[in-house]
């Protein structure tokens, strides 16, 4: 190692804007300046090429496409796409395989739901509409409902007369006790407590029940959040399939009238009645 490295170095320090000069900003360095002299001369080269065709073009110049050409706040805007470029017959056949597109993705999504909707036994009502939390997870097993929300589960037993109603024992008739009625899964019978032969899984080392049960909690919560917003996605893609299939059908022919009084927001028609030959 040579002596000169071994010497410590002085530190410099850039030099800041003097307190008089304080008002001006930050004191300009050398690459500050460099990054603002390239953008100047960058416009002062477009500036001189600007003029130089100014001068250089021809007062008498003239083609066709200056008739529909326009100018928005003083700059000429260019048409970005080709009007009436497809026919209608072509449009309507894109629009066909649009819907066929969303329809096999509404599929798609719809089943997705239901393979999750089948692995979770722990639904419960959700009247509010909104994800279950780890108070109200364990409950009657559902399915979906209108509106893509979850309806409990209702388990319909039939009696003989009111007196069978007036003492009818939950309890007794499922043979399991009071306290595991609201379980829609995993409820064991009376003689199977008292006899102790249920299969009880062994927790992992070092985990407690506690531990364990929130864990589950926490991937229930999830798996309900995954199934929410599936559904949602599916009736996104309902919504829009059934948007381009009304585009679809106005597009097509026949005598239509728009149909009034029904809100500027939805469009309806009605084709007039014709004979099929």
């Amino acid at each position: 190692m040579a002596l000169k490295d071994a010497v410590k170095k002085r530190t410099h320090k850039e030099r800041s804007q003097p307190g008089s000069r304080q008002k001006f900003g930050l004191l300009e360095k050398k690459k500050d300046y460099l990054l603002r002299a390239r953008d100047f001369h960058k416009k002062e080269r477009a500036i001189k090429t600007l003029r130089r065709k100014a001068q250089d073009r021809n007062p008498d110049e003239f083609y066709f496409a200056m008739e529909k050409a326009r100018t928005k706040d003083g700059v000429h805007v260019a048409p970005t796409a080709e009007a009436n470029a497809y026919s209608q017959d072509e449009l309507r056949l894109m629009k066909t395989q649009d819907v066929g597109y969303l329809t096999m993705k509404g599929q798609t999504e719809r089943k997705k739901a239901e393979r999750l909707r089948e692995g979770l036994h722990a639904l419960k009502n959700r009247a509010a509409g909104g994800p279950p939390g780890p108070s109200n997870l364990p409950g009657s097993s559902g399915s979906s409902g209108p509106g893509g929300r979850l309806s409990a589960t209702q388990h319909t037993i039939f009696v003989e007369s009111d007196d069978e109603v007036a003492a009818f024992d939950a309890a007794q008739h499922f043979d399991t006790p009071a306290e595991l009625l609201e379980r829609a899964f995993n409820r064991p019978r009376t003689k199977q407590l008292a006899s102790g032969s249920l299969v009880v899984s062994a927790l992992p080392e070092g985990a407690s029940l506690q531990k364990v049960a929130s864990a589950v909690q926490r991937q229930a919560a999830r798996a309900y959040e995954e199934l929410r917003q599936r559904e949602e996605r599916e009736r996104a893609l309902v919504r829009a399939r059934d948007h381009l299939e009304f585009q679809k059908k106005a597009m097509g022919g026949g005598r239509k009238v728009k149909v009034s009084g029904h809100g500027a927001a939805r469009k309806e028609f009605r084709w007039k009645a014709e004979r099929k030959r």
